[in-house]
């Protein structure tokens, strides 16, 4: 068997190391992949927003299933376009992606079905928005309705903050046509927890449930990052906790989906906050989040390619799904300014007994050399019994990582542990 795999990042490397691992694999092919990713699989300098060029090699090279796996592939109907050339793949086509891709759309959508969520308003007019801020309640959240590199959520705690926020994504085009229309959304309290899941558009089996540290500093400190590391379970998402989810939110939301004629298939990610009115929805994302899935994909104990085909054909409910009862946790490694501005090229060095367990995400190959491109260069999962160890024994392999201008959180994890009292 002949894979593809769309993408060149953390995510990626984490869903290619876990493919690895079927024996019916020959070859994996990462489009354009990176210099870690090139250790696991056949880098092919092929961007992921390529999509006449990734079908074309697909084509070219009898490629027998393929895994869409960013948000901008997805959303621009790189599935459709895969499967219209005879390819079948894991991963939503644009009519079910534009659940990430609009979150007006998406808003909407849990509206009409009674999802729960927080209360928003929609504005496509610059000062209409600014005209309901005036009087809106604060702290309040600011939307832009596309994609915009995981950056297109402002969370405005004074008036001045939140008309600031108005006038850079709608006057200023901050995120180009993203910021076209917006969402102004009420402000939701509550533990955050991160559900991934995969459906093939008929059931939803979620998959274990993670917790992200968005900030770039310690104590949540700094900027909103696109991640800087994770833990998985969450326990803030109790047994009690799912249950609803299945009835009120995930089941729901694929049925929604199916009324709407756009059948979602893949894995659908699910942004949850836990209210004290109960669970509610802050967000989709039409694929694996990142860095969640170097938490998730290493506890799958089932086989991922025969789930992801499952997905596809629409078999998932005669198709196992089990994940290891253990802790996982993720520390990522970033460039030191990230997320703002920051020095590349510098050498990374990987002690050889640790390598399975890193999944870089900004690096390229030089003169058989691993050299740091990227804001987020790699991150670092242990699995262990329990979550102290698990946190312990990545920061234990972090340490033994070098590269120059590196930087990291020194508390993952914490939060959880003391959730779990």
């Amino acid at each position: 068997m002949k894979v593809l795999v769309v993408g060149g990042g953390g995510r990626e490397h984490a869903i290619i190391k876990k493919l690895k691992e079927n024996q019916e694999i020959d070859v994996i092919y990462a489009l354009p992949g990176n210099g870690g990713i090139a250790a696991d699989a056949q880098c092919v300098n092929i961007g992921a927003t390529d999509i006449d060029n990734i079908v074309t090699f697909a084509v070219e090279n009898s490629i027998d299933y393929a895994v869409v796996a960013p948000d901008d592939p997805l959303v621009l109907g790189c599935v459709d376009a895969l499967e219209a050339h005879g390819v079948p793949c894991f991963g939503p086509r644009s009519e079910a992606a534009i659940i990430e891709g609009s979150k007006v759309f998406s808003k909407n959508l849990m509206k009409k079905y009674g999802i729960p969520t927080a209360a928003y308003e929609v504005f496509d007019d610059a000062d209409k928005a600014l005209a309901y801020i005036k009087t809106a309640p604060i702290p309040t959240v600011i939307k832009a309705d596309g994609l915009a590199l995981g950056k297109g959520v402002i969370i405005a705690m004074t008036r001045e903050e939140a008309e600031d926020a108005i006038i850079s994504i709608m006057k200023d085009k901050k995120f180009g046509k993203s910021g076209n229309s917006i969402v102004v959304e009420e402000f939701l309290e509550g533990p955050e927890v991160s559900v991934l899941s995969f459906t093939d558009g008929k059931v939803v089996v979620p998959m274990i449930s993670s917790m992200d540290h968005k900030r770039a500093g310690d104590n949540d400190t700094g900027l909103n990052t696109g991640g800087m590391g994770t833990v998985a379970p969450n326990p803030y998402y109790t047994e009690a906790v799912a249950k609803e989810c299945m009835e009120k939110i995930f089941l729901p939301t694929i049925n929604a989906m199916n009324a709407e004629g756009r059948t979602f298939k893949g894995c659908l990610y699910f942004g949850l906050m836990i209210t004290k009115d109960g669970p509610k929805v802050i967000e989709y994302n039409c694929r694996f989040g990142d860095p969640e899935t170097q938490v998730v994909l290493p506890l799958l104990k089932s086989d991922l390619f025969t789930i992801m085909k499952a997905t596809t054909d629409g078999t998932l409910a005669q198709t196992e799904v089990e994940f290891a009862d253990k802790n996982a946790a993720c520390v990522i490694m970033a460039s030191e300014g990230y997320p703002v501005s920051y020095e590349k090229g510098y050498e990374i060095t990987i002690p050889e007994d640790i390598a399975d367990c890193v999944f870089v995400a900004g690096a390229k190959c030089e003169d058989g050399k691993l050299l740091t491109s990227g804001g987020r260069v790699l991150g670092v999962t242990a699995i262990a019994d329990t979550l102290q160890e698990a946190i312990d024994s990545s920061y234990k392999m972090v340490e033994r990582i070098h590269f120059d201008n590196a930087f990291y959180r020194h508390d993952i994890g914490q939060r959880a542990l003391k959730a779990k009292g």
